[in-house]
């Protein structure tokens, strides 16, 4: 019995027989710039702490709903103590 040595082929299946010829540069990238997307990249330690960009998103609003109530404690008004002391 003689030992057949593979013929040699292409790797790919024919149907994965890609066509990159018809290929349209940064498709995905006109969409995220058209849609206004942002990206940011969390360090591991944070990453963990958020699962998804749900997450991330829910915490952000909770700091900021926190931030817009605090400026407001941080003001004072001096017009009641010029009005108390003129009268």
């Amino acid at each position: 019995m003689k030992r057949r040595t593979p013929a040699v082929r292409d790797e790919l299946r024919p149907e994965y027989d890609l066509d990159f010829s018809k290929g349209e540069r940064g498709r995905y990238f006109k969409r995220l710039v058209r849609e206004g997307a942002n990206v940011a990249v969390l360090e591991p330690d944070i990453a963990k702490a958020f699962p998804d960009s749900a997450a991330v998103n829910n915490a952000l609003r909770s700091l900021l709903e926190v931030a817009r109530a605090s400026t407001g404690l941080a003001r004072r008004s001096t017009r009641t103590a010029r009005k108390r002391a003129v009268g």
